[in-house]
């Protein structure tokens, strides 16, 4: 069976797309109809017809840019494009044909005379302005528009990034306002619990379940998440308004290391996973943010610990390399995709599957929000140094593992 002919016809009017569909269908004709200026664009690089049909008044884009566009694409360029449409000013069919158009049939359309003018463009009639003169001339008009609807879009992009950047200042305020607003009721329930807890007249034990004890324990652990949540998000939103205050002190990268892991292997003693320290106990000591740089090694460490099965072994190690410290933090774990490696850094990315969820920073596969690694970036930045992951790939089976690098500027 032979393949009908394909006409590209670009009409936001139904009726007038209804009736060529009708009157060229009966002609043996693929009639596909778009409505506007981009989804002719998209459709225009998908097939190739035998002829395009252009209505000049469409929205957005008008019907001479998206024939100057079409224009552009190789299997187009010597398909016949004609302007079908009701602008009918003097000028206006020698616009089309300088905006690329080979012919110009007003509407209304004559139905009985119709599918003999598409015949003729098909098979090679092409219309041309009178005189080089008029030709110039139009040609200067409508490069002049060109130009004018150019400046209009970059306006209107301009003002629309001023808009964006205000709603963003907005939210930036109220994400701060909100965080610090909603740190002290935290602290002042997560205190009165650890006090409970302290009292020898509440009953029962912090592992007796369903015991007084074991539930203000639970409250305690809720709250504590609670106020991890909201301080993650509070970070990222300090570090995307440049609004990250650094109280810097000298530490013992060593001890911190020591300290994140002892806390880590806390929170859940099912876990088997062997923790191997390479020289940091040789690393010069640091001038950072003690609490911010404990959060970033707290923030990898434990992505780690999640992505790698028990059994397992990550190792922590550091050097000096010139003028920075260089920590790396490499697992036995299921890897990292290639196309992963960038995006495991951006806000609100997860890697797992989101149905299956967990709060756990410990479990293996557990979930969270997808800000930790965020964070992680935004603190070692602001501190002028740089973190990256390497890793071969992502096998649940071979285990290539991955590896985190941290550089921290030493003290000038």
């Amino acid at each position: 069976m032979t393949e009908k002919p394909q006409i590209l016809y670009v009409e936001d009017d139904p009726s007038s797309a209804t009736l060529v569909q009708r009157v060229l269908g009966a002609e043996g004709y693929n009639v596909t109809v778009v409505t506007d200026g981009m989804a002719a664009l998209e459709m225009g690089q998908r097939m190739q017809p035998v002829l395009v049909l252009m209505d000049i008044n469409i929205s957005g884009m008008d019907g001479y840019e998206v024939t100057t566009r079409l224009r552009a694409f190789d299997h187009i360029k010597d398909v016949p494009i004609v302007a079908v449409t009701a602008a009918a000013l003097r000028g206006d069919r020698e616009r089309a044909l300088i905006a690329g158009c080979s012919g110009y049939i007003p509407k209304p359309i004559d139905i009985d005379r119709f599918p003999e003018q598409v015949q003729e463009f098909i098979g090679g009639m092409r219309e041309e302005v009178e005189s080089e003169e008029k030709k110039s001339e139009y040609l200067v008009e409508y490069s002049r528009r060109l130009v004018e609807r150019l400046e209009e879009k970059i306006r209107e992009l301009q003002q629309a990034h001023e808009d964006l950047q205000h709603l963003e200042r907005m939210k930036s305020d109220f994400v701060i306002l909100a965080g610090h607003e909603l740190r002290t009721p935290l602290t002042v329930i997560y205190g009165y619990n650890q006090l409970l807890l302290t009292m020898p007249d509440i009953p029962g034990a912090v592992d007796e379940e369903g015991s007084p004890r074991y539930l203000i324990s639970q409250v305690a652990e809720a709250t504590k998440r609670l106020s991890q949540v909201v301080e993650d998000i509070l970070n990222v939103t300090l570090i995307d308004a440049n609004k990250l205050d650094l109280k810097i002190v000298p530490i013992e990268i060593n001890t911190m290391v020591e300290s994140v892991i002892k806390n880590l292997t806390s929170l859940d003693a099912g876990r088997s996973l062997e923790f191997v320290f390479d020289n940091l106990e040789n690393l010069p000591p640091l001038r950072v943010d003690s609490q911010r740089i404990y959060q970033v090694l707290w923030n990898v460490i434990s992505n780690s610990v999640k992505y790698t099965p028990d059994g397992g072994t990550i190792t922590l190690s550091g050097r000096v390399l010139e003028d920075t410290v260089h920590l790396t933090i490499k697992d036995t774990g299921i890897g990292i995709d290639p196309q992963e490696r960038d995006r495991i850094f951006d806000r609100f990315y997860v890697l797992e599957n989101t149905s299956l969820h967990r709060t756990s920073k410990t479990a293996f596969k557990g979930g969270g929000m997808g800000l930790g690694l965020t964070v992680a970036r935004g603190i070692v930045e602001a501190h002028g140094g740089k973190i990256w992951v390497e890793s071969e790939g992502r096998d649940e089976e071979k285990l290539p593992g991955s590896t985190f690098h941290i550089l921290l500027p030493l003290p000038t």
